[in-house]
């Protein structure tokens, strides 16, 4: 169950409202936590299913790295240049390592939508290549806190 946003309760987006703005975006900054306690901010693609955030991320990274030892994250997706144009979300929990690891493609039906919707909006494909070098980390967030300062204007 994902826990209610306590605070900037009038400028949060509605259900749908995060929905499609989380189907539309596709950059997102992942935080994790080094060995070392150290928090690490990284970009990635990502795709929404309307559940759960899918990341696919280089194994042989630090983001990696720091996911298998301590699978904690926090996830922002934000546009907007102008202040009252600012939107924007945090995802937190814990991300499960999903597939084989790296993905080389071996048919996995919990991933056909994910894999589908990711080809599609990154590549403009039907399929998802496979180079071997990443997998996909699903994070089905415990919390999620939005905004969306085009709102306040409504609040004057």
């Amino acid at each position: 169950m994902t826990a209610t946003q306590r605070r900037g309760r009038k400028i949060m987006m509605t259900p749908g409202e995060l929905d499609g703005f989380l189907t539309e975006q596709r950059t997102c900054r992942v935080a994790t936590v080094s060995a070392d306690g150290m928090p690490h901010v990284s970009t990635l693609w990502f795709v929404w299913d309307g559940v759960s955030m899918w990341l696919y991320s280089v194994v042989r990274s630090r983001r990696f790295a720091d996911l298998r030892r301590d699978p904690r994250v926090a996830v922002v997706v934000d546009t907007g240049e102008e202040y009252d144009e600012l939107r924007g979300a945090e995802l937190s929990g814990r991300v499960e390592f999903v597939g084989e690891i790296p993905r080389t493609g071996e048919l996995r039906a919990e991933l056909d939508v994910p894999e589908t919707l990711f080809a599609r909006k990154n590549f403009g494909l039907d399929e998802m290549p496979h180079d071997g070098r990443h997998a996909w980390l699903r994070l089905t967030p415990e919390k999620i806190v939005s905004w969306d300062f085009r709102k306040l204007a409504q609040l004057s």
